[in-house]
């Protein structure tokens, strides 16, 4: 009976041995690869700032945030920065030109994913001048960078930059028209 006890531990162990050896080398990398991306997806969602997804409140600017991913540091600061933009500009009932191509091929041992985005940053219907980088993050993700972005656009008079440029607008136009009107009186002396 002890021999038996003893035994069957051994036995396990090395069933087990057996089982995790006799597995494909290319299968074993493919699994260290699955996880080695899931515990970076994990660490992005453990590392990312509260403000990703809880957003501030204010009465006095509009927030967004956006994260991406690039192997270069200045690329992934614009391109979250552009998906902050294009939030803002949606929150502020603007509209994005955004396409986006995506095609995933599910077999029995996973899934495959290529994946395309294109976002013009321009908003032709919301003014977004003032706004700013709020907060950021950076850390390395995968021998990448990972920014995350959370930008304000400040509202009303608290977007001095929106102000002075309407401010800079309207003395254009007050000029031009002014120029215009004593051109008209000219006109009218002269007849």
């Amino acid at each position: 009976m002890k021999k038996t006890l003893i035994l069957l531990p051994l036995v396990a162990s090395l069933a087990a041995c057996g089982t995790f050896s006799s597995k494909d080398p290319y299968e074993r990398r493919a699994d260290e690869i699955r996880e080695q991306r899931e515990k970076l997806v994990e660490r992005s969602l453990d590392k990312a700032p509260k403000w990703m997804t809880e957003l501030p409140k204010s009465t006095g600017a509009v927030y967004a945030a956006g994260t991406a991913v690039s192997g270069d540091f200045s690329m992934a600061d614009d391109k979250a920065k552009t998906i902050a933009l294009g939030k803002i500009c949606i929150a502020a009932g603007g509209t994005v030109d955004k396409q986006s191509k995506v095609f995933i091929m599910d077999t029995q041992n996973g899934s495959t994913e290529a994946s395309e985005m294109a976002i013009r940053s321009m908003c032709q219907n919301v003014d977004v001048t003032g706004a700013v980088v709020h907060d950021i993050k950076r850390m390395s993700e995968g021998g990448r960078y990972r920014t995350y972005i959370l930008v304000a656009l400040p509202v009303g008079e608290a977007n001095q930059l929106r102000q002075q440029r309407v401010n800079e607008q309207l003395a254009r136009t007050s000029e031009a028209r002014s120029r215009e009107a004593f051109r008209e009186l000219d006109n009218k002396s002269k007849q």
